[in-house]
């Protein structure tokens, strides 16, 4: 199931300035801190940094991402990217609903609400 909005990822060319830069907009450092990606943790929502141009901005939280993928191809909607780990065990998928939208689920267990 949907758990509810939980990232808002933006691809950036340094990650570097840009992790200097967020951290000063948002007004704390990020809780996950990788070459492959920087997380802040935003009032309850994730705020992420990727060093490259490409891929969806925007992730749907689910529990179990294996079922969650499953149920919504079922419903008519296409994979777009595989369930893949992009580190330290947060799981991330894209689907394409039948309306052509692309839809980001991720599946963080360093990440909480509240």
């Amino acid at each position: 199931m949907i758990l509810g909005l939980r990232t808002v990822s933006y691809h950036v060319g340094d990650l570097t300035k840009a992790k200097a830069w967020f951290t000063d907009l948002v007004g704390h450092a990020p809780y996950f801190d990788e070459p492959f990606y920087v997380g802040f943790n935003v009032g309850g929502f994730e705020l992420g940094l990727l060093p490259d141009g490409d891929g969806v901005g925007t992730y749907w939280g689910v529990d179990d991402i294996e079922s969650e993928v499953a149920r919504v191809l079922s419903m008519g909607s296409n994979l777009k990217d595989a369930v893949r780990n992009v580190g330290e065990g947060i799981r991330v998928a894209v689907v394409t609903d039948p309306f052509g939208n692309d839809i980001g689920l991720i599946e963080n267990p360093h990440f909480r609400v509240g």
